[in-house]
């Protein structure tokens, strides 16, 4: 194939890239400076058009992978930050739409990233795609995101929003932040752990991102979680103890919320719990379902943990 990716140097698209080289795909690559070889295209996410060049260069693509957008969890949601939230994500797949949706040589499938943010918190209650959006600033960015790729489909695209949640990866992410402290005993949950997190294995991400691309059936919102979705408390005593240490700790909500304002609120003390149906359904299997077993894989660490009862209150 030869296959488009935005955000390729991000988590997911780094991994992604390295999968379809390997297996002998063409990747194209745009990016936002001057391109260095042939293999990439330039763009900038907030313009009103391609740039020429680059228009020409996306001709004769099978599939597209738009992952570009701004890290949410990177910092306090202040006004500015909301803003390059939005535009990183709503312009510019908005302007990867049209663009895809005007050229006469359209590729087949056009993957674009979302969030399980957009169900907001929804506490113990299972959802999934046939759910109806939440409220809160990351359930309507994702409503608006999911909404500018609506050119490609009326040009008839098939398109799929890749609802991810939590992606554990040692390197990168929410797990890499959370390795020093729970190495050391230290790691806690926010609150009362009682908000669900519905959690995914890089490796399976990029398992499920080929299959959806592979699958002709699967268009519109996809829940790229795992199977089996924990509390904020079970996935910090699961962490714990791959490190042979238990928890002892919480961490109080008010000062989550004083050191993380607005974001807080939506993305570490509150939380979703997704079922995965549409991958179920398509018989995608999952090579790490299991959170211990993912956790263990993933950081490399010997089968031995401590079980233990939640922290009295």
């Amino acid at each position: 194939m030869r296959v488009l990716i935005t955000g390729s140097s991000g988590l997911v698209g780094s991994a992604l890239r390295a999968h379809l080289e390997k297996s002998g795909h063409a990747v194209i690559r745009l990016v936002r400076r001057a391109p260095r070889d042939a293999s990439e295209l330039e763009w900038d996410p907030v313009a009103a058009e391609m740039p020429l060049a680059t228009r020409e260069g996306l001709l004769g693509l099978d599939a597209v992978v738009h992952l570009a957008g701004a890290n949410i969890a990177d910092g306090r949601w202040t006004t500015k930050r909301k803003q390059v939230l939005e535009s990183s994500r709503v312009l510019g797949t908005a302007l990867l739409a049209r663009t895809l949706a005007s050229l006469e040589d359209k590729p087949a499938v056009m993957v674009c990233g979302s969030a399980v943010g957009i169900y907001g918190d929804r506490g113990a209650n299972w959802v999934d795609s046939a759910s109806l959006p939440g409220s809160g600033f990351l359930a309507e960015l994702c409503k608006r995101w999911e909404a500018a790729a609506d050119p490609a489909r009326e040009a008839g695209i098939r398109v799929a929003h890749m609802r991810f949640g939590v992606i554990l990866d040692p390197k990168q992410g929410a797990l890499a932040k959370m390795l020093i402290p729970f190495r050391l005993g230290l790691g806690a949950p926010f609150g009362k752990g009682a908000q669900y997190m519905s959690w995914i294995a890089a490796a399976d991400v990029v398992g499920v991102l080929l299959h959806v691309i592979e699958r002709e059936e699967l268009s519109g919102p996809i829940d790229t979680v795992a199977p089996h979705p924990v509390t904020n408390l079970e996935f910090s005593m699961a962490l714990a103890g791959v490190y042979k240490h238990k928890v002892r700790l919480r961490i109080p909500k008010f000062a989550v919320r004083v050191l993380f304002g607005e974001l807080a609120d939506e993305l570490l003390l509150g939380g979703q719990r997704v079922r995965p149906t549409e991958l179920l359904r398509s018989g995608y299997n999952f090579e790490l379902p299991e959170l211990v077993q993912a956790l263990r894989t993933i950081l490399d660490r010997p089968k031995r943990d401590w079980f233990e009862e939640p922290p009295a209150e």
